[in-house]
């Protein structure tokens, strides 16, 4: 049995030609607006596909997505899985230099990028060599770099509207670059068969998984309408395109926008019927709440069911107050990274006073990360996962060798995340260990910390970072953002709300206000810029 992704979309389209797959929404109401059956979003990627195929773009070669969200992006993954080309998703934020070291890191043979970032692609190709076909989604401003890319809209034209692809393999890749918050971005490397089952749930993420790749569209077709998913990262990061296949799977209407806006995202919801949205934390959560408390206070939201979160968590404070807008709605904070798909759910009782608390999965441990052996209750080790795990990093064996082991038969990735473990087996994540601060001997971690600053009323967002400090070799410092209108907080009146929240050792010492702070297009943190940041302001 193959469970090929290409293979098992087509095997959905077979089921439910005519349902809605894809609803694309620039500005919903006012911008440009696109709607596609399966049948349809079926024929659109296979065009795509027989024009890369037509172009000299071999299976096993890569393909970036240097793109904005939109119908080509979702048509190009699509395509490419068809084809046997592996997908790379490129961070449309990246500037030159970044894009080199990811065009070549990625061995990029073509690249399918948005016309506004022309004069980037042209600074960034005559260093990246083994790029040699590109394709234009959109025109380029008046005075753009000229270059020699295929216009998108050609690409399909040229391309035939039928299948007609050699067999596929469970063990076709789809990679997966993440920036993570340290170091340069790094490519996971994942079977396709072993991404179905880790990231996209086997087909059944609240279920139980398929045994057979039949048994998916079987389901499909069992099946009826009625859930909309609605991712609103940008595609660029793996969970949201992720959350478009999971629906996919389902045999759903899956709805995406050009860019996060909140009051156009809460227009959709409305407009759509939307049950299900997916976002990162607080940095996209909180605007969404601001809004409903003012220019669209009235947002019809009766239909939505369930909001989660990966990525950064949807603090408690913040999340009380989503609940009291919108009763009904089930607010999910989900644990899982690039290296390891989905790992568990944060339990009810997570919060400032006991921590960022999930139930794993049966795959998951908390290890220590020399001996690989399961720690004992209430010690400190890494969060790791065995079974369907990624082959790796692409050209990275260094780092491949750190993260990836091989015990009692099985491969298993170690993550970055350190966590205890209580004797139900209810895991506590503390915090990425490359951000762990260490302050007179003891160990902070900036999650646990910006949990308590966000309770504080005051507080709209925060960063903490460690500071080097001549007593403490680190202190901890917090990097805030304050809510529109309020008054500047003193340090001590923020240590004051903290220490009811956490102890002693972990209360800032420092207290920085910015006017906005720095995240990802996401709402991923940049730990980096806010140490920057406290290292550089007077204290």
């Amino acid at each position: 049995m193959e469970y090929n992704l290409a293979d098992l979309f087509e095997s959905v389209v077979d089921a439910v030609p005519d349902r809605a797959a894809l609803v694309y929404l620039d500005h919903p109401g006012t911008g440009a607006e696109r709607r596609l059956t399966y049948a349809e979003l079926d024929a659109a990627a296979n065009r795509i596909a027989h024009h890369l195929v037509d172009s000299g773009i071999r299976p096993g070669e890569h393909l970036g997505l240097h793109l904005y969200n939109g119908v080509e992006y979702l048509q190009t993954v699509l395509g490419c899985l068809k084809a046997r080309i592996v997908p790379v998703n490129v961070n449309y934020r990246y500037v030159e230099e970044e894009l080199v070291y990811l065009y070549r890191d990625a061995d990029l043979a073509a690249l399918v990028f948005d016309a506004e970032f022309t004069d980037r692609v042209a600074a960034a190709r005559p260093r990246a060599t083994a790029l040699r076909h590109l394709i234009r989604v959109g025109e380029p401003a008046p005075g753009s770099t000229e270059l020699d890319a295929v216009p998108f809209t050609e690409a399909e034209v040229a391309g035939s509207a039928e299948r007609g692809f050699p067999a596929r393999s469970g063990d076709d890749q789809f990679i997966i670059y993440t920036g993570g918050t340290t170091g340069m971005p790094k490519g996971v490397m994942w079977r396709q068969e072993d991404l179905f089952f880790s990231g996209l749930g086997g087909g059944a993420p609240t279920g139980e998984p398929v045994k057979s790749p039949q048994e998916l569209a079987e389901r499909v077709a069992a099946g009826g309408e009625g859930i909309t998913f609605f991712p609103t990262p940008p595609l660029m990061h793996g969970t949201s395109t992720l959350t478009a296949f999971i629906g996919f799977n389902f045999g759903q209407r899956v709805v995406i926008h050009r860019k996060f806006t909140p009051e156009d995202v809460l227009r959709t919801i409305e407009r759509e019927k939307v049950t299900s949205v997916s976002l990162v934390g607080d940095a996209m959560l909180r605007p969404l709440i601001d809004a409903l408390n003012g220019p669209m206070k009235d947002t019809d939201c009766s239909a939505l069911f369930s909001v989660s979160s990966s990525g950064a968590i949807m603090s408690d404070t913040v999340r009380a107050e989503f609940q009291a807008l919108v009763p009904n709605v089930m607010l999910l904070n989900n644990f899982g990274s690039s290296e390891s798909g989905f790992n568990g759910t944060a339990t009810e009782d997570s919060g400032p006073e006991r921590g960022f608390r999930i139930r794993v999965n049966s795959r998951t441990q908390v290890v220590d990360p020399a001996t690989h052996e399961p720690v004992a209750p209430g010690e400190v080790g890494r969060i790791a996962q065995c079974g369907h795990v990624p082959l790796g990093y692409y050209n990275d064996p260094r780092k491949t060798a750190e993260t990836f082991f091989e015990k009692d038969g099985e491969r298993w990735a170690l993550l970055g995340d350190m966590a205890t473990v209580d004797e139900e087996g209810v895991v506590t994540v503390l915090g990425r260990g490359s951000q762990c601060i260490n302050t007179g001997g003891e160990k902070v971690y900036p999650e646990e910390v910006e949990q308590a600053l966000k309770s504080h009323p005051d507080v709209y967002d925060v960063l903490v970072a460690g500071v080097p400090d001549a007593r403490w070799g680190n202190h901890v410092a917090a990097v805030v953002e304050l809510r529109k209108g309020a008054p500047r907080p003193s340090l001590e009146d923020v240590q004051s709300h903290c220490r009811t929240r956490l102890a002693g050792y972990k209360i800032p010492r420092q207290l920085v206000i910015a006017e906005t702070i720095q995240r990802s297009p996401s709402g991923k943190a940049d730990y980096r810029w806010a140490q920057q940041v406290a290292a550089g302001a007077d204290r």
